[in-house]
């Protein structure tokens, strides 16, 4: 695929880099600014399934000092 892109773009290998890059930082831009906040509703980021009891680590750091 990208050597048929390669191959379509006009000019020498600089213009072909040149506009390449801006091939890419288009195609940045638009997944950033339209097609991650209208996935991101869609994603389970905010599925928290951890317990609010005790922090992350606390009952290892509990056992381990009992340990002692």
């Amino acid at each position: 695929m990208y050597g048929w892109i390669w191959r379509h773009l006009p000019g020498n290998a600089w213009v072909k880099a040149l506009i390449s890059l801006l091939l890419i930082l288009g195609v940045v831009y638009v997944l950033f600014q339209y097609v991650f906040p209208w996935a991101e509703p869609l994603l389970p980021f905010n599925d928290v399934t951890v317990d609010e009891g005790m922090g992350a680590g606390a009952g290892a750091a509990a056992a381990g000092a009992g340990a002692l």
